[in-house]
């Protein structure tokens, strides 16, 4: 039995040691018994320092109103029935700096019912800060796009329903193709949105068959129509560029997205996309003639919200293209990144693993 006792506590010190979150156990009467490496990195000492000291000596931490946190909780403590405490932002104070964490608290309680130990969990909370953040700025970004085609809908078909008759044909069609292309809008805002949730829960399907890029590519040029006198699309694909065993809709959806970027970024000039292959992999690649990124702002590109470039195309869309992007070709196994220099353009370059059945597990 204790053999097996020790190997557990050997277990439960080994996972509490790889914790990101700082552990820390006191006895009843708030001394540190144990202490693990995320507490000194949080405090900025070595843990084996703290053991044998009250809390309140060790690891200060304090409410909104300044009360320690230790002393305020004797008397939940005394309450037999309480069994710990949910997390709660507390600050830390270390010195003459202050940290916002989260504490969480839970009482470990003898025969007679009275608190033998205490184990406590401290978060910084500058990640809770900053998913708190990302969520207003979901919202914020939500209402922004939705409010423009949504008010757009709103006006004119509620002024073609109170004046149907004071309105000629050429009129009803104007007012119907705004509508229609305004719902466009909101229906690809839910479908980013929607998109952007499997991405972060790893839950993105692809249907994978076997699809050739470059029809892909030539359709999306035609339908943009980019050619217009100061900006050119020039699209160069071998004539043996291989066929990829991909999700042909979201692969259309990944270079839409590219291609759309790159001649909203270019002024004038020309719009270029061109594909290579390897003996195991094919790339795909689109450059703009814009304005440049600096080397240091390419990895922001693929975060959610990015809207990097000085330029008044960066003002258009919610942010999120390239996000989707890059989790839709991480999906398929394969990588996507940014190259660029300020004043000379911006490449973004996709790879994607060739092959057929052998990627879905088939012989």
């Amino acid at each position: 039995m204790t053999d097996v006792t020790d190997e557990f506590t050997a277990t439960a010190a080994f996972a509490a040691g790889a914790s990101p979150d700082a552990l820390l156990v006191l006895d009843r009467e708030g001394r540190l018994t144990y202490a693990n490496a995320a507490l000194g990195r949080l405090l900025g000492t070595d843990p084996a320092d703290l053991l044998g000291k009250t809390i309140d000596d060790a690891v200060e931490l304090r409410d909104a109103e300044g009360n320690g946190w230790w002393r305020c909780g004797e008397k939940l403590r005394g309450m037999r029935g309480v069994r710990g405490v949910p997390s709660r932002p507390l600050t830390l104070v270390s010195g003459t700096a202050e940290r916002l964490v989260d504490l969480a608290a839970s009482f470990e309680r003898g025969p007679d019912g009275k608190v033998t130990r205490t184990v406590v969990t401290l978060r910084d909370a500058a990640a809770r800060r900053r998913s708190e953040a990302a969520q207003s700025e979901l919202i914020s970004t939500l209402a922004h796009e939705l409010r423009s085609p949504l008010t757009s809908v709103k006006g004119f078909s509620a002024t073609m329903l109170a004046r149907w008759e004071r309105f000629n044909d050429e009129q009803k069609l104007h007012m119907l193709t705004t509508i229609n292309t305004d719902a466009d809008r909101v229906t690809r805002l839910i479908k980013e949105l929607l998109d952007v949730s499997r991405i972060d829960a790893g839950r993105l399907e692809v249907n994978r068959r076997m699809i050739d890029i470059e029809p892909i590519v030539r359709g999306i040029a035609e339908r943009l129509h980019v050619t217009d006198g100061t900006r050119e699309l020039v699209i160069r694909f071998p004539d043996d560029f291989p066929e990829v065993y991909a999700d042909g809709d979201k692969i259309e959806q990944v270079l839409l997205n590219l291609v759309e970027n790159a001649v909203r970024y270019t002024d004038e000039g020309t719009v270029q996309i061109t594909g290579t292959a390897t003996a195991d992999a094919v790339e795909v690649g689109v450059r703009d003639a814009g304005p440049g990124i600096p080397a240091d702002k390419l990895p922001q590109l693929f975060t959610k919200f990015s809207k990097l470039r000085d330029h008044p195309g960066a003002t258009a869309g919610t942010g999120l293209g390239l996000y989707i992007s890059k989790g839709i070709v991480d999906a398929h196994g394969g990588r996507m990144w940014a190259e660029s220099e300020p004043g000379a353009g911006t490449e973004i370059r996709f790879r994607l693993p060739r092959g057929g059945l052998e990627l879905a597990g088939i012989e």
